[in-house]
């Protein structure tokens, strides 16, 4: 099973964060060009890198008007969020050894200062991937109340 999860970081690490961006981009633009789609912004939310690549894509794209990383990893330097338009309200854990409290403030700090957008970054008692219920780590608890303050934010974001 280690072996398992060491190939998955590898991959992971392996996407340039340019390109994810580049292609996550385009899936708003698909979006957006849906005719049920009646707005101009959308919301995204994204667990572990996907919660990163969150990040990344609300600080490049305006058009992301909510974002919501699940333990959102952040490889290497913190993008620049001096574009920031969109809300962010970030689920963690406080027993999370890969992505520390102290890190959080560090992010959440970048982020109010570049952008004078404060996130909303929430810590449940849980470890890495809590909402994820195929791990051992799974919290119901915090995963429950994670999910049930996500769905309000976004359609307090998105109308």
């Amino acid at each position: 099973m280690a072996h398992e999860s060491d190939e998955a970081l590898r991959m992971m690490l392996a996407l340039p964060v340019a390109r994810g961006v580049e292609l996550l981009s385009g899936a708003v633009d698909h979006l957006l060009s849906l005719p049920e789609v009646t707005s101009d912004t959308v919301g995204a939310v994204g667990f572990c890198m996907g919660g990163g690549f969150v990040l990344y894509l609300a600080a490049a794209d305006p058009r992301v008007s909510a974002a919501v990383p699940f333990y959102g990893v952040i490889q290497g330097e913190l993008p620049d969020f001096s574009g920031l338009k969109a809300q962010i309200q970030g689920h963690y854990g406080e027993l999370d050894e890969s992505i520390p409290v102290s890190g959080l403030d560090a992010l959440a700090k970048h982020i109010q200062e570049q952008s004078g957008i404060t996130p909303d970054l929430r810590l449940y008692p849980a470890n890495h991937a809590f909402f994820n219920d195929g791990r051992p780590v799974y919290d119901a608890d915090s995963a429950a109340r994670a999910w049930a303050s996500t769905v309000p934010f976004l359609h307090e974001q998105l109308g």
